[in-house]
């Protein structure tokens, strides 16, 4: 088995500009570089969130590279981890955002909401709050189905 070094989540979006700009505003991003065409369309780029890598592209539609549809359910979901979910929370609604799941506190003791971005891809922002074992967690999952 070869030796994996990373995993880059790789977004196709319409117009990645204006997507690199809200990654920027919404997550803290730092744009690292992009590949851009004489007509403008980004073939490439990459952004940095934290520590994690994105990857980003226009749409190229001749190939068959397209963004999800902004109202479409999401097959995948990003999730970002931080120290206090409710000023992350409230940057990404104000930079555009649209709150799928409100700030909520769960069982599992993490503190998260649920948001999307104006490319249609959806993002968890969490906060640890509370230190649980796999068998702690397990229990309060259980207990959820017996109430």
């Amino acid at each position: 088995m070869a030796d994996i070094e990373a995993i880059y989540p790789y977004l196709r979006v319409r117009d990645a500009a204006r997507a690199l700009e809200f990654y920027a505003r919404a997550f803290g991003g730092v744009e690292q570089f992009r590949l851009t065409e004489p007509s403008g369309r980004i073939g490439h780029a990459e952004i940095t969130i934290g520590p994690a890598t994105i990857m980003l592209s226009d749409e190229f539609p001749e190939h068959g590279i397209l963004a999800p549809a902004v109202d479409a359910a999401a097959a995948v979901l990003l999730h970002i981890h931080c120290e206090d979910v409710d000023a992350l929370f409230e940057r990404a609604v104000s930079a555009g955002a649209s709150v799928i799941r409100p700030l909520t506190n769960h069982f599992y003791g993490e503190r998260s909401a649920t948001v999307r971005d104006p490319f249609g891809h959806q993002w968890m922002l969490g906060q640890q709050i509370e230190a649980l074992t796999p068998e702690e967690m397990q229990r309060r999952y259980t207990a959820l189905f017996n109430a």
